[in-house]
């Protein structure tokens, strides 16, 4: 399991995913939060699930940008468009062998940015299948994993009109509550902000 957590406000984004990594009853560390793009145009993919579907959908996104004019989508619709496109592509390849082997083709991710073409942030949920939810105004945030034990706390105290330095540590927050409750989630984290008002990745 794993916590991914994408927060939209007024002010930009945060993103923030814990970097534990179990199999069996073996423990590791591996970053499930990657920026992607250009340097002045860039978006985060946070992932749960199996590793593999993460690394082989962002391998062929990556590739698809690597061709683009610019190595960007011109808006996040495109690119979740595009993400969701390159997850069926590695459904159709790997979901039966995944099947035989009695795994599930589980990988959610989190897609978020604010692009050339883009009016404002944007942040998404990818589910197995391809289809996707878009944060909306009546919640500014979405969580993927172990989301249960988080989730007070932003329904608390996060709100559109927080302040970004308010929301890193609601994300931060949100995060330690649950790694306090769950095994499989821990440290070490990553965490991505953007800020609307310098179009900056931090």
């Amino acid at each position: 399991m794993t916590y991914c957590l994408a927060i939209r406000i007024d002010d930009g984004l945060v993103a923030l995913a814990d970097g534990r990594v179990t199999s069996g009853n073996q423990l590791g560390t591996a970053r499930k939060l990657t920026l992607h793009g250009s340097s002045e145009h860039r978006f985060f993919v946070a992932a749960s699930g199996l590793r593999s579907l993460r690394d082989k959908t962002v391998t062929f996104l990556d590739r698809e940008l690597a061709r683009l004019p610019g190595g960007v989508f011109p808006t996040m619709f495109d690119t979740v468009e595009a993400f969701a496109r390159h997850l069926r592509h590695v459904a159709e390849q790997d979901k039966a062998a995944l099947s035989a082997s009695e795994l599930d083709f589980n990988l959610h991710a989190l897609v978020g940015g604010m692009l050339a073409e883009d009016d404002r942030p944007h942040a998404y949920l990818v589910c197995p299948e391809g289809n996707w939810i878009e944060v909306d105004e009546r919640s500014c945030y979405l969580t993927i994993g172990s989301v249960p034990y988080g989730k007070p706390v932003l329904d608390r105290a996060l709100r559109h009109d927080t302040d970004l330095r308010t929301a890193l540590k609601l994300a931060y927050l949100s995060f330690d509550s649950t790694r306090a409750s769950a095994v499989d989630v821990g440290f070490p984290i990553d965490v991505a902000t953007f800020s609307i008002s310098d179009r900056r990745w931090r």
